[in-house]
């Protein structure tokens, strides 16, 4: 659900961003520090003096750069701490499959809820998250930091902010889904990381390609020769993306060999195997496809319900890295003006406010 990262290991990731996302700190000056000193005040300041408490909650579809833009926030501009809110990235393990981001490419922001839930033991729902989420607020808020929730579960934002919570409605599945509440418990403001579906899906199709290169095949192998497919619930972890898919594969070939591989010597076997892996592959990106459109439609919902999304259009930035020929710095600066100068502008006048 993000753009990744460069890095300098090979075993971190690194895509079709590489040039463009420097997740190195950029040259920081004393006016930029005192910004994010001013601002920290602000936001204590500002907690005192209302009702409700402030946040800052990014959305947006699997791919549109959420991440990038909150480590972008919280390095360069505000003291923050990330609360994840993507609900298959609160589970340990799969960290490829399930695209989280590394320790690396986090620069020493903190972040809640990324890998901390046991898949074995329990299905985190919109109710936990409820019940999780305001703790780790305030204890962000003691410290002075701007708390962002990022990620892509409309059901699991639905649920935290809204001020009355009926887990037994659902306000986004159905012919005919619940109303969407407009009363929410936080002063929120939404940041939509949005970009044009036709040119998300390239990026989509090509960054499956390079999880594949990274190792999700492999941590995948791992998955399912251990077991732990069978231990794990299909309503929680299990419904990951690349899970599914690639079940059938290996019932048939247990991973035993690389796609395609002809250790046995029987050519058509190989191809089988080879057929079977191209399907799976072929399914991931239909259906993370499928999940990016289901996941715009769910933010429309909300916005039809009347919550107020400041939307910043990530659509040029893809444009310009999916040519054959892109500059990174190009890319950077598309990127600069078009998602973080916006978001920043959004940010600073919801904390003065």
């Amino acid at each position: 659900m993000r753009l990744q990262y460069p890095t300098t290991s090979q075993h971190h990731r690194c895509n079709l961003f590489t040039s463009f996302l420097n997740f190195s700190q950029p040259n920081s000056s004393s006016t930029c520090h005192k910004q994010t000193q001013k601002k920290s005040l602000t936001i204590t300041a500002t907690v005192t003096h209302r009702r409700k408490r402030k946040i800052v909650v990014i959305i947006g579809p699997t791919g549109a750069g959420k991440s990038r833009l909150s480590i972008d926030l919280a390095t360069r501009f505000f003291s923050s701490e990330i609360i994840n809110s993507d609900k298959m990235q609160v589970y340990s393990g799969l960290d490829i499959t399930t695209n989280k981001i590394t320790m690396q490419e986090r620069l020493n922001v903190p972040h809640h809820l990324l890998g901390e839930i046991d898949p074995e033991k329990s299905v985190f729902t919109p109710s936990d998250y409820r019940e999780i989420v305001p703790e780790i607020i305030s204890d962000v808020k003691s410290r002075s930091r701007l708390p962002l929730v990022v990620g892509g579960s409309s059901s699991l934002i639905y649920s935290l902010v809204t001020k009355r919570y009926d887990p037994n409605l659902d306000v986004f599945n159905g012919a005919n889904p619940h109303p969407v509440s407009s009363e929410l418990r936080y002063d929120c403001c939404f940041i939509w990381v949005d970009v044009l579906l036709p040119v998300l899906n390239r990026y989509l199709a090509k960054r499956v390609d390079k999880m594949l290169d990274l190792g999700m095949f492999e941590e995948l192998v791992e998955f399912f020769r251990s077991g732990e497919h069978k231990r794990i619930n299909r309503y929680g972890l299990g419904q990951a993306i690349g899970i599914p898919e690639f079940e059938t594969y290996f019932e048939k070939f247990a991973g035993s060999r690389q796609p395609g591989g002809r250790n046995s010597g029987e050519d058509v076997m190989g191809k089988m195997e080879f057929e079977a892996y191209n399907e799976a592959v072929r399914r991931i990106k239909d259906n993370t496809c499928q999940l990016a459109k289901k996941q715009v439609s769910k933010i429309l919902r909300l916005r039809d319900a009347g919550w107020e999304l400041k939307s910043v259009d990530a659509t040029e930035a893809f444009r310009a890295v999916m040519t054959p020929d892109y500059g990174g710095g190009r890319v950077a600066e598309i990127w600069e003006k078009d998602v973080v100068e916006p978001s920043v502008k959004i940010v600073r006048q919801f904390l003065d406010d």
